[in-house]
């Protein structure tokens, strides 16, 4: 493809989904799953990467996203996604998520992330060169120059979740749902959508840590999603969830998402996805709760239990520029 196919290309594209209670994780919660919300981002920059590469994409990684507040059912759920930069076959692709009760008409961000998304020939599954992205405004650089200072970020996130090992004695909380692969699950390259398995993900996540602190929690953060290989129709998942570390309030989890041909049994699962998350617990009236404390006492743990806190530190040590502009309340059109 070359670069004249590129001019008529729209580099942007914005979603709109309506937050109902079938996008809620429980009753009483405050606002829609954490997971659904990654899985409409997830949909949104699909869409905008294939609109810019006119082919199949996978998604390849998920930055790191703050649920600043919780969007509740009936409101209108805005994705707007666009282009920051390209690579020889990724596209990096900012996204912000906004929501306004339809009533009042006025939206106000509620997060915003950074996805990025590989260019798959259709016939040989290998990467394909995707037209470049080149910033024409004050903006469109701004987002560039931020989006390239998550790149030494994400690989040394990368290079510190790739040293852990999952495998030795272990008394942290955990959680492990096993399921097969549903048509209803994949998308139209014949694998697994990428939001699909976030929502999976947050699934297992929470269930760990409601089971762990005996009261409702909520995902407050997510982030390192790193997309190692696609999912199937038919092949086994398992979403291994585990606790790694408690704060004053937070509970950072850590998950494996493992598929393979159900008919190998679970000893010959790969990695698929690995994520890391942070959960609150709320009470009634959604006040956020004291966590209940994790103790790490077996070397796998403890050891652990570091890697979580040397991920935090790696995220507030190299403090990226924002990805969008200061937020400001816009009314339906």
């Amino acid at each position: 493809m070359t670069e004249s196919d590129a001019s008529h290309k729209s580099p942007n594209i914005t979603l709109r989904f309506m937050a109902s209670p079938g996008d809620l994780l429980m009753a009483g919660t405050p606002g829609i799953s954490g997971g659904r919300l990654l899985e409409w981002i997830d949909k949104a920059a699909y869409a905008c990467a294939v609109q810019w590469s006119s082919t199949y994409c996978v998604t390849a990684y998920v930055g790191h996203i703050h649920f600043t507040r919780p969007i509740p059912s009936g409101h209108i759920v805005e994705v707007r996604s666009r282009i920051a930069m390209t690579g020889r076959s990724s596209m990096h692709i900012v996204n912000e998520v906004l929501s306004a009760d339809p009533r009042e008409g006025i939206f106000t961000r509620a997060c915003d992330c950074l996805v990025i998304f590989v260019a798959k020939d259709a016939a040989t599954g290998r990467s394909t060169p995707v037209p470049s992205f080149t910033p024409e405004t004050d903006e469109e650089r701004r987002v560039e120059e931020a989006a390239k200072d998550r790149i030494t970020l994400r690989k040394a996130i990368e290079e510190e979740m790739s040293k852990q090992t999952y495998d030795g004695p272990s008394d942290a909380p955990r959680m492990v749902n096993r399921f097969l692969a549903k048509p209803a699950d994949i998308n139209w390259g014949g694998n697994v959508h990428g939001g699909t398995a976030m929502e999976w993900i947050d699934e297992a996540a929470t269930a760990c840590t409601m089971e762990w602190s005996a009261e409702r929690t909520v995902a407050v953060y997510a982030g390192g999603i790193r997309f190692y290989q696609p999912i199937h129709i038919g092949d086994l998942i398992e979403v291994d969830a585990r606790l790694l570390r408690t704060d004053a309030r937070s509970m950072q989890m850590s998950i494996h998402v493992r598929a393979g041909d159900a008919h190998r049994g679970r000893a010959e699962l790969e990695t698929a996805i690995h994520a890391s998350f942070a959960y609150m617990a709320v009470d009634r009236d959604n006040h956020v709760l004291a966590a209940r404390q994790f103790t790490p006492r077996t070397e796998e743990d403890i050891r652990l239990a570091e890697h979580a806190t040397t991920l935090r530190n790696l995220r507030a040590d190299f403090a990226p520029r924002p990805l969008v502009a200061a937020p400001t309340n816009q009314h339906i059109d």
